[in-house]
């Protein structure tokens, strides 16, 4: 059985599978705000929808970061780092990326245990 969270036409927002959850690429509300507010919004997505699921940020298995500017790299790290549970760092790629839309800095994936 899969489960699916806010569930749209095009994409949901998180799946469920096997004691698995898988979110979408989580972006931040307010494009206007710069690095560090952009992941600070991002998190909190992916905090909310993991709760959703039944489960957070100490169970994550996977992470991939999407920034438009890898000059942004150390900006997004310092939010990340106040973030992620200590000892229980997900295995994590970040990369370079042009974006859907422009003035996003950000977006994460994540895959999480239940």
């Amino acid at each position: 059985m899969i489960e699916r969270i806010e569930a749209g036409h095009r994409m949901s927002e998180a799946c469920i599978h096997n004691g698995v959850a898988y979110l979408a690429g989580q972006v931040a509300a307010d494009a206007t705000a710069g690095i560090e507010n952009q992941t600070r919004q991002v998190l909190a997505e992916i905090d909310a929808l993991l709760s959703q699921a039944g489960t957070d940020k100490t169970r994550i298995l996977r992470a991939q970061i999407f920034l438009a500017d890898i000059g942004d790299f150390a900006g997004m790290n310092k939010v990340w780092d106040q973030w992620v549970a200590s000892g229980k760092a997900p295995a994590r790629a970040t990369v370079e990326a042009r974006l859907a839309n422009p003035a996003w800095k950000v977006e994460i994936v994540v895959t999480a245990a239940l």
